[in-house]
């Protein structure tokens, strides 16, 4: 891809993009975040921690060298200009779904995942958005701003329409987003892998955009983000809400919101690098059809 910088790849990421199925890009984007600044350098660090990770998941069966996905790096924004930066978000995720790959983009905070979903959007009408996440995210404006961590959804649902997005694990929000919400949004308090469970059904087939926000999982296993919020699911949990991803129709997926200034022993970047790794094998198998993933647990039968 054009317009990127690669200081390091995921581990086990191919050379190739035009073979590869998957295609990794970090939005470094650090503009509007509120309370702990840093996420520009959250890509970085998730592709240095993966190192840390071994390439096979004994919970899939499988290893990443076997999946066909490429790390494009990070992509530049002209520094102070919002519109700009997003813009070239949305141009980045339009080349990797006109070539018919998935793109999986790493933040950076989670403002990146409205161009995301625009994008998306255009190519799946039909699209489902799947938030997990500490905050709900669903202000009409924040700071006297429309466009901003605190009010991405918000955009999303304009984007996508009332009902398509379903939100997981949220603990935060002011009365004003939980009441955008009754009318807006599938919104469930703290629960999320029995959500998943639970809406399977009405889903599968249906093109889904997925968007996780690290901070989903608690301050205890996720210190490093913007915005922490006690009361949070713990790390297995995430990765088995991510083995749901294996049953989905996923057509894009963002990981966002690592903040490396307050991840002191690399905790969060490790955790998200783990996400990733799995995100990646249930997306590339998906297609193949060669594991099953059974409420969070695995059944092999590759």
């Amino acid at each position: 891809m054009r317009d990127t910088v690669k200081e390091y790849d995921f581990m086990a990421s191919g050379s190739d993009y035009q073979g590869a199925s998957i295609i990794l890009v970090g939005a470094p984007l650090d503009a509007t975040v509120s309370f702990r600044p840093g996420t520009r350098f959250g890509p970085r660090a998730i592709r240095e921690m993966s190192y840390c990770l071994e390439e096979y998941s004994p919970d899939l069966g499988h290893d990443l060298g076997e999946v066909s996905f490429y790390d494009a790096g990070d992509l530049v924004f002209p520094l102070g200009y919002l519109d700009a930066c997003l813009a070239t978000i949305e141009t980045a995720a339009e080349k990797v779904l006109g070539d018919g790959k998935l793109p999986v983009f790493l933040g950076g905070e989670h403002l990146i995942t409205l161009p995301l979903v625009k994008a998306a959007a255009r190519y799946h009408p039909d699209l489902a958005v799947i938030q997990l996440d500490a905050h709900a995210d669903l202000r009409d404006e924040y700071l006297g701003a429309r466009l901003s961590h605190a009010t991405v959804m918000r955009r999303v649902v304009e984007v996508v329409g009332p009902e398509n997005v379903i939100q997981l694990g949220i603990r935060s929000a002011v009365r004003e987003e939980v009441q955008y919400a009754g009318d807006n949004t599938l919104l469930f308090f703290h629960e999320v892998v029995s959500v998943l469970e639970d809406l399977l059904p009405s889903l599968r087939g249906r093109p889904v955009y997925v968007t996780i926000d690290i901070d989903i999982a608690d301050p205890a296993y996720a210190p490093g983000v913007g915005t922490p919020e006690p009361g949070g699911i713990e790390a297995r949990e995430l990765l088995q809400a991510v083995y749901f991803l294996y049953e989905l129709n996923v057509i894009g997926l963002d990981l966002v919101e690592v903040n490396p200034a307050y991840d002191h022993r690399g905790q969060t970047a490790l955790l998200a690098a783990k996400v990733l790794r799995e995100a990646i094998l249930c997306l590339g198998y998906g297609r193949r059809g060669k594991i099953k993933i059974v409420n969070g647990r695995n059944r092999n039968r590759g």
